[in-house]
């Protein structure tokens, strides 16, 4: 990718400085700078590897504990820094009780009938926007968690989260 990149700047007449390598000109012929920018360029996407090695252990040491490894907080809880587990969003969580309410009472509804009555009710997403079938079936989809388990990846712990159902 790079190369092609380099080329098409040689082709328009532009060349890359660098802070690292202030000698450094793409339109140098020296197998030295070749070399070292090669070897700069291994050494970056090694630490970005490791870094990335790093952060998926720590998530996956977290998530074994139960505890919520990164993202946004699912629908009926939020993320509060510096605290070690989500907790519930009162407004959130009794929609997603009113959701699973509707499901035991009129099993036979589809989602958009669900999604419908909750609007009529004045339910709104996190954004505030009506709800949709697809945020209903996210919401459904995700009973487990919102009983008490954690899952993240292959893992599955009881979670660190309070339950809503």
């Amino acid at each position: 990718m790079k190369v092609l990149v380099h080329r098409e700047f040689k082709k328009h007449g532009v060349d890359v400085r660098s802070i690292e390598q202030p000698t450094y000109s793409i339109h140098k012929k020296d197998p030295n700078d070749f070399l070292i920018n090669g070897l700069m360029e291994l050494l970056d996407q090694y630490q970005r590897l490791e870094i990335a090695l790093k952060l998926g252990r720590g998530r996956s040491k977290k998530a074994q504990q139960g505890g919520y490894a990164g993202g946004r907080a699912t629908f009926g809880y939020k993320a509060n820094k510096g605290q070690k587990c989500i907790q519930v969003d009162e407004k959130q969580a009794k929609t997603v009780r009113r959701v699973f309410q509707l499901k035991e009472q009129h099993p036979s509804w589809t989602l958009t009938q669900i999604a419908e009555s909750l609007n009529e009710e004045g339910f709104t997403t996190q954004q505030g926007s009506m709800f949709t079938k697809v945020q209903v079936k996210r919401i459904l989809d995700r009973r487990d968690f919102y009983s008490g388990t954690y899952r993240y990846g292959d893992i599955e712990a009881e979670g660190l989260h309070q339950a809503i159902l």
